[in-house]
């Protein structure tokens, strides 16, 4: 992850996916190689395989094809001629499903993009769900989920979420105490309409 600069923080490196990088990106190893390197920091293919739970050939193999399309990139201050190290070359990736209606296989890997975050929320969810009473307290009442119907428009709902987004970046640029009660924290921005039998 990238650090603040001495100037005040650093802006996120961002990359606004193109049709080869998200048909590339389809795919639950690369998703979860790219996510461990930007949330983790570089690593080699044999230490993400560990992580991961696949082997070394497979890590291997996926990491070449996210630096296929720019996703990912060597880290050349910690290879050797006999270890290479990957990092990630962006800290967020974005894009606009529009982006991707005249290309029938990019539409489709951005829907299995974000069915894949949709899963991963649930998972994560579940997960500490089934943990949670051996959290302590601070943790338990500070963690949670709501939802809230709201009459928006299109362009009030992009402004909603632009103006969450910059809270969230905010928030991530913070310092954080010395010896805070720290945790990675993944949260999830979404919005869609209701679909029922009125529309």
């Amino acid at each position: 992850m990238e650090s603040p600069s001495p100037g005040g923080p650093a802006e996120p490196r961002r990359v606004h996916l193109d049709n080869r990088q998200v048909r590339t990106l389809a795919h639950p190893l690369r998703m979860r190689l790219l996510g461990s390197l930007r949330v983790d920091g570089p690593a080699t293919a044999t230490a993400l395989a560990e992580k991961l739970g696949t082997n070394t050939g497979a890590t291997s193999y996926h990491l070449r094809q996210l630096a296929e399309v720019g996703l990912v990139t060597e880290d050349p201050a910690r290879g050797t001629s006999r270890q290479r190290w990957w990092q990630s070359a962006h800290d967020v990736s974005d894009f606009e499903p529009t982006d991707f209606d005249d290309d029938p296989d990019a539409r489709a890997a951005v829907q299995w993009i974000q069915a894949d975050q949709v899963r991963v929320m649930a998972d994560l969810a579940q997960r500490w769900l089934a943990v949670e009473h051996h959290q302590p307290r601070n943790w338990r009442d500070a963690v949670g989920m709501s939802d809230l119907v709201l009459p928006l428009d299109p362009t009030r709902l992009r402004a909603l979420s632009d103006e969450l987004w910059a809270v969230l970046m905010r928030y991530r640029d913070d310092a954080v105490a010395e010896g805070a009660d720290v945790k990675p924290v993944h949260l999830f921005l979404a919005g869609f309409p209701r679909l029922d039998e009125r529309w």
